[in-house]
């Protein structure tokens, strides 16, 4: 099998999940799972996850749904697709415009008005945040609120590396329980009602939070976008109460990271918050809530890797992406419908 170099690890090549595990034969659980700890890296199913995990441990997962996050239209004569990334508490719309072939954004006109099905009209008003060039705020006309607006009128967000049109079903996570994310929290697409069932008989407790993710097409190290979320009290006082008693906080993905931690204390407590964050973790802010992290698989160069290292450390993720892109490793695939990383430093 052949390699291309992509800075840190090299990604073998076609590991790419075109296709759902189901249609690969798998169930949701059956994907692979490298368990990465202090023995090293060891290649598991995520259906084995409740056996990694203690009694008394604490998982956290995103119960945020996956929206049709993606509008198809005509803009100056051409087919274009609009990616709507969220909206902002005065209405406003966070979107990127993505070339025809899907690969990759391109640039608006400063006050371009696009004219959406349904007879909305959006007008561009300016980067968001400033400074970048992908994401735009833009003022929808009639005001519309864009769930109920992509309900009606968009599809789920489709990128080059997928093979086929999937329905929204395939993009949900078996909890999610409000629609309000542009692209699936995937981490949490192995956890089926089977694994969540064994977590809780061997006496792991689950506990939820909501952090509604952006569109994750990230760029050259574009660091994550401001996003809301919400830590109920009822998970506040788990993640304490875990914490208390010696027992380990794992998160379901980076998103679930961000949330706790963005409700933290600098004493490691964590506090009920809702709002938005606009945290970045890295070398200078690590974790100081989470202990372990289940994770798909991100490429080399995605800021998402700088989220892993503060809950991790650099030693173990860079440890764990040598075993699994080894020329004698197993065959992992990488994107939501990939397989999946359970880092326990």
């Amino acid at each position: 099998m052949t390699s291309q170099p992509l800075g840190r690890f090299a990604v073998p090549r076609q590991q790419e999940a075109s296709v759902p595990p189901e249609l690969r034969g798998l169930a949701r659980d059956g994907v692979r799972m490298a368990v990465v700890d202090g023995s090293g890296t060891r290649h598991h199913r995520a259906f084995d996850l409740p056996e990694m995990l203690h009694p008394g441990d604490l998982l956290v997962i995103n119960t945020s749904a996956t929206l049709p996050a993606a509008v198809d239209f005509e803009r100056n004569g051409c087919d274009a697709t609009l990616h709507v990334s969220t909206q902002l508490d005065d209405g406003q719309w966070v979107v990127e415009l993505r070339r025809p072939d899907q690969s990759g954004h391109t640039f608006p006109a400063p006050s371009e008005v696009l004219r959406l099905p349904g007879g909305v009209r959006l007008r561009l008003r300016a980067a968001h945040p400033p400074g970048q060039s992908r994401l735009w705020r833009a003022v929808p006309l009639p005001a519309v609120d864009s769930v109920d607006y992509l309900r009606e009128h968009g599809r789920p967000i489709r990128y080059p590396y997928l093979d086929g049109a999937w329905p929204l079903e395939m993009l949900q996570n078996v909890y999610a329980d409000r629609p309000g994310s542009a692209e699936m929290p995937s981490a949490g697409r192995p956890l089926t009602e089977r694994a969540l069932v064994a977590l809780m008989t061997r006496g792991v407790v689950v506990a939820p939070l909501e952090l509604h993710t952006g569109v994750s097409s990230q760029e050259s190290h574009e660091p994550p976008q401001p996003e809301t979320f919400t830590v109920p009290s009822a998970t506040a006082r788990l993640v304490n109460s875990t914490r208390d008693a010696g027992r380990r906080v794992i998160g379901v993905g980076t998103t679930v990271v961000r949330a706790l931690e963005s409700a933290s204390r600098p004493d490691g407590r964590v506090v009920p918050t809702s709002g938005w964050t606009s945290l970045v973790l890295g070398p200078q802010r690590p974790a100081r809530v989470v202990d372990g992290l289940l994770t798909g698989l991100h490429e080399p160069e995605a800021s998402h890797l700088d989220l892993l290292e503060a809950v991790a450390g650099r030693s173990p993720v860079d440890a764990g992406y040598a075993a699994i892109t080894a020329p004698d490793a197993p065959t992992y695939l990488w994107h939501e419908f990939g397989d999946t990383m359970l880092l326990l430093p």
